[in-house]
């Protein structure tokens, strides 16, 4: 790490920070894919809870609280309308009692296939602006800052400990 100062404390100005365009962009983004499901049977947040089961980056609804930094209550509120709508199902582990694991029915997968081009098309509609090349400029220091982000916060709980 070179401990380049890439801000100054007498000139900061908050709507120039990283965190504040990122935020930004984020929500922006967020607007658009939430329009985008509009017209849909199912929200994006709902779309994307079934996703995150889909490609298993959350099996559980507190994977799905951490992962999307979303209250318990909100996540069993949206669990319980898509449970009712057969898009997914709860499973009891039979290791270990306490824990409810969530399975996509065959219609939330196929609910899921039919509106991926519906995020793709709001995403892409989204970057029009890019050039192929600065999207994946773009894609390569986001990754390097997010393990920039995890290197420093493992670092930080390992000294706390």
């Amino acid at each position: 790490m070179s401990g380049t100062k890439h801000y100054d404390a007498r000139s900061f100005a908050c709507s120039k920070s990283i965190g504040y365009l990122l935020k930004l962009s984020h929500l922006l983004m967020h607007d658009r894919a939430t329009a985008a499901f509009a017209a849909h049977d199912l929200s994006f947040m709902q779309w994307l809870m079934l996703m995150k089961l889909r490609e298993g980056s959350a099996e559980t609804a507190s994977d799905l609280c951490k992962s999307m930094h979303y209250d318990t209550g909100a996540v069993t509120r949206l669990l319980d309308q898509l449970e009712e709508r057969d898009l997914l199902r709860r499973e009891r582990s039979k290791t270990d009692r306490r824990v409810v694991r969530l399975k996509l029915t065959p219609t939330g997968e196929a609910q899921l296939s039919e509106l991926i081009p519906v995020a793709v098309d709001a995403l892409n509609a989204a970057l029009s602006e890019f050039s192929k090349a600065e999207f994946a400029q773009l894609n390569k220091l986001l990754n390097k800052l997010i393990a920039s982000l995890k290197a420093r916060e493992s670092q930080r709980a390992n000294n706390a400990a």
